[in-house]
């Protein structure tokens, strides 16, 4: 479960160095991380402890991320952006 220090903490980690990352990350937790079951919101919790050339590299399509959980939350979040 998702404290609102959790959640704040995890707000601030969505803030990057690089817009292309911070376009898609701020939006989809303030707007779609709640609607996530339990496993998901830890799999984005952990998505964002990656380094930012490696999510660029996977967000853009340039490598394709080895962590099945990881790929997947990738997929969701480009999915939802396509919308």
């Amino acid at each position: 479960m998702f404290t609102e220090k959790r959640y704040n903490r995890l707000k601030w980690a969505c803030r990057r160095g690089m817009l292309e990352l911070d376009v898609l990350f701020l939006p989809f937790v303030e707007e779609a991380f709640s609607d996530l079951d339990a496993e998901k919101q830890e799999t984005f919790e952990r998505l964002l402890t990656c380094d930012d050339p490696d999510l660029f590299a996977w967000f853009m399509g340039h490598q394709k991320c080895d962590d099945p959980e990881l790929a997947e939350m990738v997929k969701i979040i480009l999915d939802r952006v396509k919308v």
